[in-house]
């Protein structure tokens, strides 16, 4: 099997390699081509925890091939027994597992269209690929609260809205903060979820058994 990852952003080549790992029968070799070395790293190391062989190749200052060894759709037979906790692979994490805790479910805070400070570009990219990330999760959050500048990843427009919409697919709340989206001008234009209010933001937060803020 064999995937192009070239000009995918993180965390994309780690999934995509992970799904396709999750299918294959035991022996074959999963080859994955990316176009630098940070994902050959990141993708070595998703097949180290998971105890899997990975070779790789330097084709072209543009072009690698790294090449994993499928255990089975059944589980890495063989393999060391899973970590409680999912590692980061460098940079580029697969975010680990949430597990709701009995004090309260799991919620995913999203207050700002762009994750972390500096590159106004940089954070955009960065906040698209923990949304996308959120949505590849086994179990994902049981509510994703959006407000602030956040408010934007729900609306028309967003380069979130269709993972967003898995999301709410598979059972998540979206809600949105109701100021914020008359505050940015866009009431109209909220397309996955419910439009909420402070209180009911506030009533969640306090009752969260985990929080999970980018």
């Amino acid at each position: 099997m064999r995937l192009d990852e070239r000009g995918k952003q993180c965390p994309m080549p780690v999934i995509e390699a992970k799904k396709a790992l999750e299918k294959c029968p035991a022996g074959e070799i999963v080859e994955v081509i990316v176009d630098n070395e940070i994902a050959v790293q990141n993708l070595r190391k998703m097949a180290d925890h998971k105890g899997l062989k990975s070779t790789w190749e330097k084709v072209n200052d543009r072009e690698y091939v790294v090449g994993i060894e499928g255990a089975g759709p059944e589980g890495e037979a063989g393999a060391p027994e899973e970590k409680e906790e999912e590692p980061e692979y460098l940079s580029c994490a697969i975010p680990p597992q949430p597990k709701e805790s009995p004090a309260g479910p799991v919620i995913a805070v999203l207050s700002s269209d762009q994750m972390g400070q500096g590159d106004e570009a940089l954070g955009r990219l960065l906040m698209k690929g923990f949304v996308y990330a959120l949505a590849q999760l086994e179990e994902p959050p049981k509510t994703v609260l959006l407000y602030n500048g956040g408010a934007k990843l729900s609306c028309e427009g967003s380069a979130s809205l269709e993972d967003l919409k898995e999301l709410k697919e598979r059972g998540v709340e979206i809600l949105t903060c109701g100021t914020c989206l008359n505050h940015y001008g866009l009431t109209e234009q909220l397309r996955v979820g419910e439009v909420t209010n402070m209180y009911e933001i506030t009533q969640r937060l306090m009752t969260a058994g985990k929080i999970v803020k980018p």
